[in-house]
């Protein structure tokens, strides 16, 4: 039966596509070949070195994906790794023109040797979290095996100067059952490769160092490779600034605002104690957010201590100047060294002074002389003032007897008829008029005794209200002045202040 017309067609165009498939495409059967005869005899618990007195040397590489958590409570740093290890089996080699230009090939991990690496601090529960992905071999024997996965290494975590802080991560790989004479490890290079790592929002990537370690142990002769990767991260401070330090600062601000309210407003305490809570509040949150340790305080930590020592220090001298305030003359006699403290040299100092008074160094010497000099006068004439209030006293007791007085008492009080006018003049009225007097007379010393009284009771009151205003005034310079450098301080002995 002869071929029709459609199907001598199909036929050529068959031809012509096989004939322009490239010559590589055809290699089924050669890999299948290799691997019969590659794995046939070979063992996967041999050694694959020529030699076996010389060690397998193994080149170990890291590449750094992503930085996933720096889990500062449990000391730990979770990242996403790939390992790149590369070497050289002498099992598994073939010549490629045998095998149809066949070069390489990939297969399991579980067919062939491969090195035991792990990482000695892993904090993973199955120890070795790498996904077996098959290794690239080559003719020439070469095998390259690039595991990824998800390592959770130990990190030793140092807060000091949180949240301005850089840490410093290790990665320690070694083989678990060779050590340095079997197999050796080399650094491919310095430095491990960060070309496709992913920004993190908290951490900023310095760098990846790599060195190599041989430890010798008492136990064992032979020494012990490993491969040390340092990740070298420094965290992002705009997150804590905004959130933690400024709204310190306003905190802080508005304590001073209370030195600022007049005592007689009756808000000044409140303002100082409603701070101090939202403070306290604050420092909750803050506290939730800081690593939990007792091996170093952080520097934010020291920073809100400062801060809440201010507070609670601010309460009690506003409970001071309200005491000063609200003292009077009555209750209060001010003491010599206050009146010197908080009424002269204070105030001059603050440049302090009352309506009309104009306070310098000079008028202070002037006032304290004048004082001194005023109360050797009052001693001085103390016991003479005392001699003659009891000579008045005596000669007023000894003026008429109870007789005459009370004679002389009825005569000027009620006129008995009969009596003129012009019998006054009688010796009995001259007593009595002089008795009268001398009681008037008494009465109205009592009068200005009182209103002297008064008035030293006033400026008294007046000098505890005006000592309240001067360790007002001082309270808000000196509470100032510590916050403006505390804060100064605490930002200049940051490592670094803004990484965004």
């Amino acid at each position: 039966m002869s071929d029709t017309p459609a199907t001598s067609h199909l036929g050529a165009l068959f031809c012509c596509v096989l004939l322009c498939l490239p010559k590589g495409t055809v290699q089924g059967p050669h890999e299948k070949r290799i691997l019969n005869d590659l794995l046939k005899n070979y063992n996967v618990l041999e050694r694959p070195v020529a030699n076996e007195s010389e060690p397998l040397v193994v080149s170990f590489g890291l590449t750094l994906q992503q930085i996933i958590d720096v889990d500062e409570k449990n000391q730990l740093l979770i990242t996403n790794v790939w390992l790149n290890l590369e070497w050289n089996d002498v099992n598994l080699r073939w010549n490629a023109s045998e095998y149809g230009g066949v070069q390489d090939l990939r297969i399991p991990p579980k067919n062939i040797w491969k090195p035991d690496v792990l990482m000695y601090n892993s904090a993973d529960e199955k120890f070795d979290s790498t996904y077996p992905t098959n290794v690239v071999l080559k003719n020439n024997g070469s095998c390259l095996y690039v595991p990824p996965g998800i390592f959770k290494s130990t990190c030793k975590i140092d807060i000091t100067w949180f949240p301005f802080d850089d840490q410093e991560c290790k990665m320690k790989f070694g083989s678990w059952t060779y050590d340095g004479w079997q197999l050796d490890l080399i650094l491919p290079s310095d430095e491990g490769d960060a070309s496709n790592f992913i920004p993190n929002g908290e951490w900023t990537l310095l760098g990846i160092p790599g060195k190599r370690n041989e430890l010798s142990y008492a136990c064992c002769p032979q020494p012990y490779i490993d491969i040390t990767y340092s990740v070298r991260i420094r965290r992002r401070t705009l997150y804590y600034l905004h959130n933690l330090v400024l709204p310190g600062i306003l905190i802080s601000t508005m304590v001073l605002l209370a030195f600022t309210l007049p005592p007689d407003s009756g808000e000044k305490l409140t303002l100082g104690v409603t701070v101090l809570l939202s403070l306290t509040v604050f420092l909750n949150q803050v506290a939730a957010n800081m690593p939990e340790t007792s091996e170093a305080v952080p520097l934010l930590g020291t920073y809100f201590n400062c801060i809440m020592f201010m507070v609670a220090s601010s309460v009690v001298s506003t409970v001071l100047i309200l005491n000063y305030h609200h003292r009077s003359g009555e209750t209060h006699e001010m003491a010599p060294w206050v009146r010197s403290v908080f009424l002269q040299w204070m105030p001059w100092l603050l440049r302090m002074s009352r309506p009309g008074e104009k306070i310098t160094r000079k008028n202070i010497i002037m006032n304290n002389k004048m004082k001194e000099l005023e109360l050797k006068e009052r001693s001085s004439k103390s016991l003479l003032a005392n001699v003659l209030d009891m000579d008045d006293d005596y000669r007023g007791g000894l003026a008429p007897g109870p007789l005459t007085l009370a004679a002389n008492s009825a005569n000027y009080t009620r006129l008995p008829p009969g009596q003129s006018v012009d019998d006054l003049a009688a010796p009995g009225c001259l007593a009595g008029c002089a008795r009268e007097l001398q009681l008037i007379l008494r009465e109205l010393r009592t009068v200005t005794d009182r209103l002297r009284q008064d008035d030293e009771e006033a400026v008294v009151t007046s000098d505890w209200k005006f000592a309240a205003m001067v360790v007002d005034r001082l309270c808000l310079i000196v509470f100032t002045l510590f916050t403006v450098v505390a804060t100064v301080a605490v930002l200049l002995s940051a490592p670094h202040i803004i990484v965004p």
